[in-house]
């Protein structure tokens, strides 16, 4: 189905299963590094698939000459956000390359989790008049990363919304209803995954640019960089489609 998580039954218990590679530039950024991003970005996979995630593999591609103190910090970034989310990193592997061969560090994590008791979440059960809700401004990650890479400073600084979101999303899913899908806007943004549904569901959607949260400041770097914020990559967002009456 091309989404986030393949979904699988296992004897009385569906379980959703994700992997994903991160690279990113700069590797530390102001709101986290890479290691915070790999942790959060699989976390997130599994949650807007209606899943409580569990388990996470950690696998790492270390470029020669790393330094082992930036190394350190990583492990710690991702060993925090697993320890505040309740998910045990099981199993994984390390290996190095050549000076050149990679650009520093590479991370790739794989994920499993519970599908919550009647999390029926899907496109095909989207309806007209249903609602689209975000929680919280867009493009705040991707414009972080832009601007450090381009080493211009803003005097309101930007700070990257890379977060995990199984905590927000499984209280929903366990104590509201009438969520009909969810997913996060990473690469592509907002505009990507609000296409995807559109060309899946084979509905229209109807969107008033004054109601999408976005930070001035985030805004102005977008419009200043020549990048439209409605495209740029989030890393604490989601997105759901939900019915009138649960709005």
């Amino acid at each position: 189905k091309l989404g986030d998580s393949a979904e699988i039954t296992v004897s009385s218990n569906s379980l959703c299963f994700t992997t994903d590679s991160y690279v990113v530039k700069p590797l530390f950024f102001n709101g986290g590094d890479i290691g915070k991003l790999a942790a959060c970005g699989t976390i997130n996979d599994l949650s807007v698939a209606g899943a409580r995630p569990f388990a996470l593999s950690l696998a790492l591609i270390i470029e020669d000459g790393f330094e082992i103190k930036l190394l350190e910090k990583i492990i710690e970034s991702i060993g925090q956000i697993v320890r505040e989310n309740n998910v045990d990193i099981v199993t994984g592997d390390t290996k190095t390359v050549e000076r050149g061969a990679a650009d520093k560090i590479f991370i790739n994590t794989a994920g499993i989790g519970i599908k919550i008791a009647n999390a029926n979440l899907g496109i095909d059960r989207i309806k007209a008049g249903d609602k689209i809700i975000v929680n919280g401004t867009i493009g705040d990650h991707g414009m972080t990363i832009i601007s450090q890479r381009e080493g211009i400073k803003f005097e309101s600084q930007l700070k990257s919304d890379c977060a995990a979101l199984s905590d927000l999303t499984c209280k929903l899913l366990e104590n509201t209803s009438g969520i009909k899908f969810m997913r996060d806007p990473t690469r592509g943004g907002l505009a990507a995954t609000l296409n995807e549904i559109v060309k899946s569901s084979g509905l229209s959607i109807k969107i008033n640019e004054n109601d999408i949260p976005v930070n001035k400041t985030v805004q102005a770097a977008a419009d200043m960089l020549g990048f439209d914020v409605l495209a740029i990559a989030n890393e604490g967002k989601f997105i759901t489609v939900v019915s009138p009456d649960s709005a």
